[in-house]
């Protein structure tokens, strides 16, 4: 079990760690330790009052987080989900796929919505998802005929593969259109000779996409700023920082179920990179853990129900609206919960603690099995393999007695002694299985819907 000497947290759930400067700024990472939709927006809004800056430091409008607050419920595709709050700075970083069109809109819902209009910032480092992006993720997916990957079709995968290969156009360039019109036509090279020769589609006109870019530029200007600047001397003056993960360890493209992964790295070390802070600034990684398992999108799920109709009644019973996409609308893979695959996604991500959610969904079961084992080529491993042996693997299953308590029930306790013993038992089991302590217990949909041990 990791040790909390280190940290405090009062009953409300403030952040604190020690330092060996009382001025030094710290960051709280809180990222996903398995294939994303594991509660992050949710615990990001339950802790952003306590912080000075929520920071999404990578992805972009291809998946949500779904926030329950005293102003209803909000699906976030890019705003940080610190926008609920007034006093916290909101920045998107410089690792973001920008949407400027799908951020200003969500912007605007926010407003219409009787929500304080949030303080905002966007790296000028940032770069722009182009309508080229989105047509290629279209045209690529209908290519694959039977090995689609799943895409949101968002732009996501031409965005990252064309700024690594520096065809990309960064938020700054927009304010200097000489160089703005030169790169768009720089960047419509390839793929205008893809549209017309590969995928026989109408080619695109790179003043029409220098026009309207110059009319996002126009809207976005006023949060537009040097967010790298901005977080340094943050933390030169002992502010506190939460970096938003998007997704999960399993869907990383290094570590996750590649080639059934997102295109920009899911994990706590590439915050430093997607938000542009000194790696010693993260002093603490909330790696948050759903109580089953659930995954939306294509590629293997180990512990995934077998059985139609026993999945369909966790699905229905998950979350508050059910298991279903933030983003898509797809209805969610679920399953029991993956003790290999959360133990492998925890250590990855190097989390010092667990953020446990949806603990109330499992109340109607008398009996809970837990996957605690993969048989992959006749030998059972409690150990994560490559994502090529995951097609062959078969779940290893240790069941647990359950709590059958409502989930009204559960949503009133605050205090983990109150859960029932069943329930703080499995917690503990969770504990024991990934072997990171559960600092946190997220027992209904709501913002304070949660019991801080």
């Amino acid at each position: 079990m990791g040790s909390r000497a280190a940290e405090s947290r009062t009953n409300d759930g403030v952040l604190s760690a020690s330092s060996s400067s009382e001025k030094q700024g710290k960051a709280i990472a809180v990222v996903g330790a398995q294939w994303g939709d594991e509660g992050k927006g949710k615990i990001i809004d339950s802790l952003a009052h306590t912080t000075d800056f929520v920071v999404r430091f990578q992805g972009g409008a291809n998946a949500g987080h779904t926030i329950n607050n005293s102003y209803g419920r909000f699906a976030l595709h890019l705003l940080p989900s610190g926008v609920f709050y007034p006093k916290v700075i909101n920045v998107l970083g410089p690792g973001v796929a920008l949407n400027v069109r799908a951020l200003l809109k969500e912007h605007q819902m926010l407003l219409d919505r009787g929500v304080p209009a949030p303080q905002l910032a966007v790296s000028d480092k940032a770069q722009v998802v182009l309508p080229h992006h989105i047509l290629l993720d279209a045209y690529q997916e209908e290519g694959v005929a039977g090995r689609a990957f799943g895409s949101t079709k968002q732009g996501i995968s031409p965005f990252y593969s064309a700024k690594y290969a520096k065809k990309g156009i960064r938020v700054g360039v927009l304010f200097d259109e000489k160089l703005l019109r030169e790169e768009v036509e720089q960047s419509l090279h390839i793929p205008n000779i893809l549209f017309s020769e590969v995928y026989k589609k109408p080619t695109l006109d790179a003043e029409e996409i220098v026009q309207d870019l110059l009319e996002q530029r126009e809207m976005l200007r006023p949060f537009v700023t040097d967010t790298t600047q901005l977080l340094l001397s943050g933390i030169d003056d002992g502010k506190t920082i939460l970096l938003e993960g998007q997704l999960g360890t399993l869907r990383d493209p290094d570590h996750g179920i590649y080639p059934y992964s997102t295109s920009s790295s899911t994990l706590a070390g590439f915050a430093t990179v997607g938000a542009g802070i000194p790696p010693r600034a993260i002093q603490r990684v909330i790696a948050v853990v759903k109580a089953y398992s659930s995954k939306v999108g294509d590629g293997p799920f180990v512990a995934g129900i077998a059985d139609p109709e026993e999945a369909q009644k966790l699905r229905l019973m998950g979350g508050d609206k059910g298991e279903f996409g933030a983003t898509t609308g797809r209805p969610r893979d679920v399953g029991y919960f993956d003790a290999v695959a959360t133990r492998y996604g925890v250590r990855v991500q190097g989390a010092t603690e667990i953020a446990l959610t949806n603990l109330d969904v499992l109340g109607y079961l008398p009996q809970i099995p837990l996957c605690v084992g993969y048989k992959v080529d006749g030998k059972v491993t409690s150990e994560f393999p490559s994502a090529h042996l995951l097609y062959d693997a078969e779940p290893v299953f240790e069941t647990v007695e359950g709590w059958q308590s409502g989930k009204e029930e559960m949503q009133s306790i605050r205090e983990f002694s109150k859960l029932p013993p069943q329930a703080q038992a499995y917690v503990e089991k969770i504990e024991e299985l990934c072997g990171v302590p559960v600092t946190m217990v997220s027992v209904g949909p709501g913002r304070d819907d949660i019991i801080f041990r």
